[in-house]
């Protein structure tokens, strides 16, 4: 389930910030920027601060958010 959520919220954070980006403001591509990097470094340190405040909310952790373990 953490994994549905997980790729549900940052999907949607993506899309959102594109279309800020197209209608409001250029700058707003910073946070696709900021999520993306986001996602490199989970890869590598195995630590998803979305992940921790889903597993914190409640979520159940039967798949894996953005770290495997």
């Amino acid at each position: 389930m953490l994994n549905t959520y997980f790729r549900v919220i940052v999907g949607s954070m993506v899309l959102l910030s594109v279309v800020f980006t197209y209608y409001v403001d250029q700058n707003w591509m910073w946070f696709t920027v900021f999520i993306g990097v986001n996602l490199i470094q989970s890869a590598f340190t195995k630590w998803c601060l979305l992940e921790t405040i889903l597993v914190k909310l409640g979520v159940k952790k039967e798949g894996v958010g953005c770290s495997v373990k």
